[in-house]
């Protein structure tokens, strides 16, 4: 079984930043692929960027160039870099890792307001 703890949600104004962070423990494995999900109110959960064992990444259109995931395979955590938000980037985000299965984080609440 994997655990995964997210952390660095917060309240920030339109045009700031902030970063998750989100760690596995537990049977884990060197292959993987980890990534973000967000759901926004009254919206479907979306992918919004993933990151493999590699270093593989993918983006949503809706965030290409504001957001960047990096990993730290040593320390088995994901970050995510949010630059630029804007208030529809408002939403809880999950963070997910799928190695022998699929796994997820409790996720952390990101608002984007003045």
């Amino acid at each position: 079984q994997v655990q995964l703890v997210e952390s660095g949600g917060g309240l920030v104004q339109p045009g700031g930043s902030l970063r998750l962070s989100c760690t596995a423990s537990g049977s884990i494995s060197g292959l993987f692929a980890m990534g973000w999900y967000r759901r926004a109110p009254g919206k479907q959960r979306e992918q919004v960027a993933t990151i493999t064992s590699v270093g593989s990444t993918n983006y949503a259109d809706s965030v290409k160039g504001r957001f960047t995931i990096s990993s730290d395979n040593a320390k088995n955590t994901i970050y995510l870099q949010m630059n630029n938000l804007k208030p529809e980037d408002t939403a809880v985000y999950y963070c997910h890792r799928y190695d022998s299965g699929d796994s997820w984080g409790q996720g952390t609440q990101v608002t984007v307001s003045s």
